[in-house]
């Protein structure tokens, strides 16, 4: 995952990409939220359909009845599901209680629930992109449900 905001991280603290993304978290929790939630791909794809992304899971149901005209592009699909998956997840730790967002050790951010539960929201988004499955308001639905 190419995320240019760690790339100062990086030449600080001459550590995996994994171990810098998870200290900025630890050292800015909501400012590496903010970064994930600007999604621009996602965003710019949703506004030339007409659709306003507002961080509510209503959007997410919005997103899941665009017509998928990216899967024409096999190097686009996987980037805008990057995407869909780190707006899944803001949407999911901006509506449910106790979720947040969490580190795994090789790098990939994952959504961690109230009950422990953890998500891997950018999988489900990548696979959104290619496939149309998981359903991006599914996924938020069973996050909700912890």
């Amino acid at each position: 995952m190419n995320i240019p905001f760690l790339d100062n991280w990086l030449h600080r603290h001459e550590t995996g990409q994994g171990a810098a993304l998870a200290a900025a978290l630890a050292d800015d929790p909501e400012g590496v939220a903010e970064m994930f939630a600007e999604c621009e791909m996602l965003r710019v794809q949703a506004r030339a359909a007409g659709l306003e992304l507002d961080g509510t899971p209503a959007s997410l149901e919005a997103l899941d009845q665009l017509m998928p005209r990216w899967r024409r592009d096999p190097e686009a699909a996987p980037w805008l599901g990057n995407d869909a998956g780190f707006y899944l997840g803001t949407v999911v730790v901006r509506t449910v209680p106790g979720a947040h967002w969490q580190v795994w050790p090789n790098g990939q951010p994952v959504i961690v629930l109230a009950s422990g539960r953890e998500l891997n929201v950018v999988e489900s988004g990548v696979s959104w992109a290619m496939t149309g499955s998981p359903e991006l308001s599914q996924a938020y639905a069973e996050a909700s449900e912890g």
